[in-house]
């Protein structure tokens, strides 16, 4: 089963030297236990562009979806044997980065 780590955050900018550090461990972790797929981070929600081009309409339109104080910073997809690994991986992965972490679980 694969799943989506979406990482929450209320700031924009990289994380500190502490997080990443922490956060190699977790993806080392994920490497070695055959959990791993990608990762990475994302530029600032401003750098966001939202496309629109169902029948044609072609608009475009910069700046984020949605509006809020909180936004996703990043993201890990991972492989994992069920919905409680996946649990406690997610519960790990906010500990590494020290930030709120979404769970979803992709459905192909």
């Amino acid at each position: 089963m694969k799943f989506l780590f979406n990482v929450i955050a209320t700031t924009t900018g990289m994380a500190t030297a502490e997080e990443m550090a922490a956060i190699d461990v977790f993806n080392d972790a994920l490497v070695a236990n055959g959990h791993w797929i990608v990762a990475g981070g994302l530029s600032s929600p401003g750098d966001a562009i939202v496309f629109d081009n169902r029948e044609g309409a072609g608009v475009v339109m910069p700046g984020p979806l949605v509006s809020h104080v909180e936004h996703i910073a990043g993201f890990w997809l991972i492989e994992a044997p069920d919905l409680e690994v996946a649990r406690a991986l997610a519960a790990e992965a906010s500990r590494a980065c020290n930030r709120k972490v979404e769970l979803r679980q992709l459905l192909s």
